[in-house]
C-alpha cells in the first residue's frame, strides 16, 4: 500500500511539473514570473502595501463604531469600558499594521542604500 501511495505522490508530482509546460509551451525551460515584483522584498512591500488599503477603511468604520458605543452608553460603567476596550484594540490593531508596513519601508529602503 505504501509503494503506491508513493508512486501516486511521484506520479502527482511530475504531472504537476510536466503538465504546466506542455499546456503553456515553456519549451525554453525557464518559469516567467507572473508577478511585477522582482525581489522578494518587493513583494513583501507590495503585500503589506496592499493590506494597509484594505484595512484602513476598515480601521476607520470600526472606530466610528466605537464612537457609536461611547455615545449610546450613556453614562453606564459597562458600557463604557466595553466602548473602551473596542477604541483600544482599533488603535492596537492599527498601530500594528501601519508599524509592520512602516517596518518593512525602513528595511528595504536600508536594503537598497546598502545596495547602491
Amino acid at each position: 500500500m505504501r509503494k503506491l501511495f508513493a508512486h501516486g505522490v511521484v506520479a502527482a508530482a511530475l504531472l504537476g511539473v510536466i503538465l504546466p509546460q506542455v499546456l503553456f509551451g515553456a519549451s525554453t525551460g525557464s518559469i516567467e514570473n507572473p508577478l511585477r515584483y522582482s525581489t522578494i522584498s518587493q513583494f513583501i512591500n507590495g503585500l503589506l502595501e496592499a493590506v494597509v488599503y484594505i484595512a484602513l477603511p476598515i480601521i476607520s468604520l470600526f472606530i466610528v463604531y466605537a464612537g457609536f458605543l461611547f455615545v449610546t452608553a450613556r453614562g453606564d460603567a459597562a458600557q463604557i469600558s466595553k466602548a473602551r476596550n473596542n477604541f483600544l484594540y482599533v488603535v492596537i490593531g492599527a498601530l500594528l499594521i501601519l508599524g509592520a508596513w512602516a517596518l518593512a519601508e525602513l528595511i528595504g529602503g536600508t536594503i537598497e542604500q546598502l545596495r547602491s
